[in-house]
């Protein structure tokens, strides 16, 4: 039975900022014991992490309609940027990862952080249209937040 991820409790207080410290925490995660509070692996939330960054370099491969990123813009950016996501939000099925190791986690949110500063071009966003590099950095950092509260290290 699917655990409502808005109703979680007991979730880890997470906050990135940068893209090392993300790396560290799940490196740092992958090497302990864990307990996922929702309906993922850790290996599974860092390789849907590590996909979602890679979507700000080759795109999402959708937009959502004009009146909405509109909206979107007006009214969720700046939470989305630089508070924190909602958890609980049901996402397109292609972005939900099938079964991963923590090891192809690790190795696909590396590369994907590794792209980060290699390559310059950035996507538009499908909610927010063109952004920033740095709009894109926070909005990754605050998605991979959410993510990551659902990971608690056991003893």
């Amino acid at each position: 039975m699917a655990v409502n991820t808005k109703a979680v409790k007991g979730r880890r207080s997470v906050r990135y900022e940068s893209y090392g410290e993300l790396l560290a925490d799940a490196q740092q995660l992958a090497a302990s014991n864990v307990k996922t509070l929702g309906n993922w692996s850790l290996g599974q939330i860092l390789k849907h992490v590590a996909d979602s960054i890679d979507t700000s370099v080759d795109g999402a491969g959708f937009s959502l309609p004009a009146p909405v990123r509109w909206l979107m813009t007006i009214l969720m950016k700046n939470k989305f940027l630089y508070r924190e996501l909602p958890p609980g939000f049901n996402s397109s099925k292609q972005f939900i990862p099938g079964e991963t190791s923590v090891e192809e986690g690790i190795r696909a949110l590396r590369q994907a952080i590794d792209r980060q500063s290699s390559e310059a071009h950035r996507a538009r966003h499908p909610a927010f249209g063109k952004i920033s590099k740095d709009e894109w950095t926070a909005f990754n950092l605050r998605h991979a937040e959410m993510h990551m509260s659902f990971v608690k290290a056991t003893s």
